[in-house]
């Protein structure tokens, strides 16, 4: 086991040379917006999503769409799904190195270089996309955020959302805790370290594999997002049960990663179209995704003949106190975790009791 000071020692250099690459490879790639105020300006977005996948790479296409023509064709955005440029895991590099000047993804893909990523998508049993939302705008996060991904050089925002996801596909059922024993699952995030510790062997895949994976055995199960997003991802052909909760990803924030000199580069009226382009998306992704994901669940048990089943209690609760010790032990790793880990628990705490008296309440009676 290395010490700690020699990690620490590894992560400054390794920041300090993503920081270097980033104000080196961005300061080429801003030169135009600031010479060539009248020409159109091309940037390149580098996506981890499958081309038009229904849900972020909807989002990510119109996002792009909508900067070219609230710009009036000042701008225009070039994407590049998961692959055709870098690999979809790879987008993060990327736009810190100045490949490209930006990218739409999903910051718990970054939990092995800033762990506290995670927090910025979705933690288990957290915050529900409105209440992630609210922590986001309101509550502290973005700074936080920011102060996280600074010294990589990169400016992160939130850029759509898919809304409450799913718990995953199986190819058999859970009936009991014993049956997480050795099951392979794709489940990124810190819900994949919880399954994990209860038994399970979380595998990482990028998207574009996971079908395959499912398919072929690989994996015993995957999570991914919601029906709609699922259904078009074809899982419902390898696997026939459907479970819910989505206990490790109550909400589904995409994010945009910019490149800060590049986008400290842009005339301030083409910053502005950019950035409200991605805060316009949070609304309108999440709107679709629910009513997207309603007609997918009922042709996916109307049609594929997909069953939803739900998680046990006897493994909710396990799943539920094993997350507890997963984050406790979380804000130990360095005081940046410790303090995004303090704040979205403060909002947490905050908004749960509003929610509890306004939705849960609600959802109660008007069921009957």
């Amino acid at each position: 086991m290395s010490d700690g000071s020699s990690n620490a020692s590894k992560t400054i250099n390794r920041r300090a040379l993503l920081g270097a690459s980033a104000a080196a490879g961005a300061s080429v790639l801003a030169a135009p917006a600031l010479a060539q105020e009248n020409a159109t300006l091309e940037w390149k977005m580098v996506t981890s999503w499958p081309k038009n996948l229904p849900g972020p790479g909807v989002t990510a296409q119109r996002i792009a769409d909508r900067v070219g023509e609230m710009s009036g064709g000042r701008m225009r955005i070039r994407l590049y799904a998961a692959g055709e440029l870098v690999p979809a895991l790879g987008v993060f590099e990327a736009v810190a190195a100045g490949t490209a000047q930006m990218a739409h993804t999903a910051s718990f893909f970054w939990q092995g270089k800033i762990p506290a990523s995670v927090y910025f998508t979705a933690i288990p049993f957290g915050l529900l996309p409105h209440e992630h939302i609210a922590w986001i705008e309101q509550g502290g996060g973005q700074a936080l955020w920011d102060e996280l991904y600074a010294p990589f050089g990169l400016k992160p925002v939130m850029a759509g959302n898919t809304g409450v996801q799913m718990g995953g596909w199986y190819r058999r059922e859970i009936n009991s805790l014993a049956d997480l024993k050795g099951l392979k699952i794709r489940m990124p995030g810190l819900g994949g370290e919880v399954m994990r510790r209860l038994g399970a062997t979380p595998v990482s895949l990028p998207p574009g594999e996971l079908f395959q994976a499912l398919q072929t055995g690989v994996l015993d199960a995957t999570e991914f997002l919601g029906p709609w997003s699922d259904r078009a991802m074809g899982f419902h052909k390898a696997a026939k049960s459907y479970y819910s909760p989505g206990f490790h990803e109550p909400n589904g924030t995409g994010e945009a990663i910019f490149n800060q000199v590049a986008l400290d580069g842009l005339p301030e009226e083409l910053r502005a179209i950019v950035l409200e382009a991605c805060r316009a998306e949070n609304g309108r992704a999440l709107a679709e995704s629910d009513w997207q994901n309603a007609g997918s669940l009922k042709l996916l048990q109307e049609e594929d003949g997909v069953t939803v089943r739900f998680y046990p209690e006897d493994v909710l609760v396990a799943l539920r106190e094993t997350a507890a010790v997963v984050l406790a032990e979380f804000a130990e790793k360095d005081p940046l975790s410790a303090r995004i880990q303090e704040s979205y628990t403060a909002a947490l705490v905050r908004l749960a009791p509003w929610s509890d008296v306004a939705m849960r309440r609600f959802l109660t009676a008007r069921d009957g």
